[in-house]
């Protein structure tokens, strides 16, 4: 779980996206609870500060613009000053927030928390929940036709405070559909036929039953994507993670990944944001599921409404149970990690493969490589990458086995993703001062050589074990290949050993030439 969180973060884009619905300020007042009121059996808050912060709509905004997408949005606002403040605090987190309408009859809307002691104790709500007047309708739906033809993707933030009327959501599929773009609705109203040709809906596990009538999640699923002809939708199922179900029927589930939940407040804008930037990514269902559940993960121990950077993500999924798994990184943190290895003296030494099945010949060339340096770093092939090298049988162990497999050998001191089919980005990203590879590349080229040697680095060839390799181990459970007494794998049981004759060495030794001109991983 966490190596495909390491992996769906790296692969995010910066996209533009565009939000539009109900526009939401947040207030918070925070403070301490000593005793209760001699007027009424009620505590008596002894408060310390306010804080303001986008909400609803503007809290999915928000949190694409942290997540690193180009964001802008539309929706209404009060002629009052909390309109104000929320238009500048949007701007603050880099959302464009000129599609934002002023409405002279609804004030902004405001929800008030009243917070002791990490604790919420009450909620004040002030909003107008009247549908948009006509001429602040019209002037929605023009801003939400221009930001059609600029950006990727559209999603809808869907509280049912009234900015989501029938006119608007038909303006907005329609302008987005034309182009061929996505829209995603965060759906809470049960006027949910408005949304119909949308591309996803995202809702929980009790709107879904409100909406769809029924309580099994799967068939109220199944209706809501029949009656708006989604292609998929996602369900937050708050305890036991969320689920994602396309059109065809299949059903991606993920367990929650929080460690500690502090607040679900705004967990479903985040879910929903990170959701649809791994979508306009170019990442599959099962990657963005994974991407939104890390998000919740790190979302619901943060308390009131928040956001989650990449750079949280990253952190999160380094925290995976087990101290060897904290030495898996993404290359992003782990070039700070690097930075502070040299500040202490340390060169940094690198290798790369796919360690699928890890041997003995993994083995020996890690601590080779690891005599050569203070430091050292394993690339690792995702499983995309390996199936891209090696064929749809590979890879036998997920990425996330094979990370934690190395990282419990003490010869390695960091392990991180690539999902290219060559190391050379991660080689230029992480800059090591020993580039290691097999005795095998003797005359080839090696990736990345050029590059270290440019500024003063060095490429170091390890000796091979012979008679070794994963294709033989495989071979070997599969009983199609003799087994080489001077190279049992330590893992396989397989009786007395016998010698390999020499057109089956010959023959071999070919696979495994031709499978190193293929790609970097052994």
């Amino acid at each position: 779980m966490h190596g495909r969180l390491f992996t769906a973060v790296e692969r995010l884009r910066t996209p533009r996206i565009f939000v539009v619905g109900d526009l939401i300020l947040d207030r918070y007042v925070w403070g301490s609870v000593h005793r209760i009121s001699p007027e009424a059996p009620v505590q008596i808050l002894d408060a310390g500060r306010e804080e303001f912060r986008p909400g609803g709509a503007a809290n999915v905004a928000n949190n694409l613009a942290v997540l690193g997408a180009r964001t802008s949005c539309a929706g209404t606002v009060g002629d009052d000053l909390d309109g104000r403040s929320l238009a500048e605090r949007m701007r603050a987190c880099g959302v464009d927030a000129r599609g934002i309408v002023v409405d002279r009859v609804k004030p902004t809307i405001v929800k008030t928390r009243l917070i002791a002691h990490n604790q919420q104790m009450l909620r004040i709500d002030r909003e107008k929940k009247e549908p948009l007047a006509s001429p602040v309708e019209r002037r929605l739906t023009a801003s939400i036709r221009r930001a059609a033809a600029t950006h990727e993707a559209a999603v809808v933030s869907d509280y049912n405070k009234g900015t989501l009327t029938p006119e608007v959501c038909r303006s907005l599929i329609d302008a987005f559909a034309r182009r061929k773009r996505p829209v995603i609705v965060g759906l809470k109203s049960r006027d949910f036929r408005k949304y119909r040709g949308s591309t996803a809906a995202s809702l929980n596990r009790v709107e879904l039953a409100q909406i769809s009538g029924v309580e099994r999640v799967e068939e109220g699923a199944r209706r809501i994507i029949a009656a708006l002809g989604l292609k998929f939708i996602l369900i937050t199922l708050g305890e036991r993670g969320l689920m994602v179900m396309a059109r065809s029927g299949e059903v991606v589930r993920m367990p929650t990944m929080a460690r500690q939940v502090y607040d679900v407040t705004g967990a479903g804008d985040t879910v929903l944001a990170a959701f649809v930037l791994g979508y306009v990514s170019g990442l599959s269902l099962e990657e963005c599921a994974v991407l939104a559940n890390g998000a919740a993960g790190v979302v619901v121990g943060k308390i009131g409404t928040a956001t989650v950077t990449r750079g949280e993500l990253i952190e999160y999924a380094t925290a995976a149970e087990g101290s060897s798994h904290r030495k898996v990184l993404a290359p992003a943190a782990l070039r700070k990690a690097l930075a502070e290895e040299r500040s202490r003296g340390h060169r940094i030494a690198f290798t790369n493969g796919c360690f699928d099945l890890l041997h003995v010949g993994h083995v020996r060339l890690l601590e080779f490589a690891r005599a050569k340096g203070d430091v050292l770093v394993v690339g690792l092939n995702t499983d995309r990458s390996v199936r891209r090298l090696k064929g749809d049988a590979r890879p036998i162990l997920g990425q996330d086995e094979r990370a934690a497999l190395l990282a419990a050998l003490e010869c390695v001191d960091y392990v991180t993703f690539f999902d290219e089919d060559t190391p050379d980005r991660l080689v230029r990203t992480l800059r090591p001062e020993v580039l290691v590879k097999g005795m095998d590349y003797r005359g080839k080229r090696v990736v990345g050589r050029d590059f270290v040697e440019s500024y003063g680095g060095r490429v170091e060839l390890a000796p091979l074990v012979e008679g070794v390799s994963t294709t033989d181990i495989v071979r070997r459970i599969r009983g199609t290949c003799p087994v080489n007494s001077s190279s049992v794998h330590p893992f396989i049981h397989s009786g007395v050993p016998s010698r390999h004759p020499a057109s089956g060495t010959s023959e071999r030794t070919n696979r495994r030439t031709a499978e190193r001109k293929r790609g970097n991983g052994r």
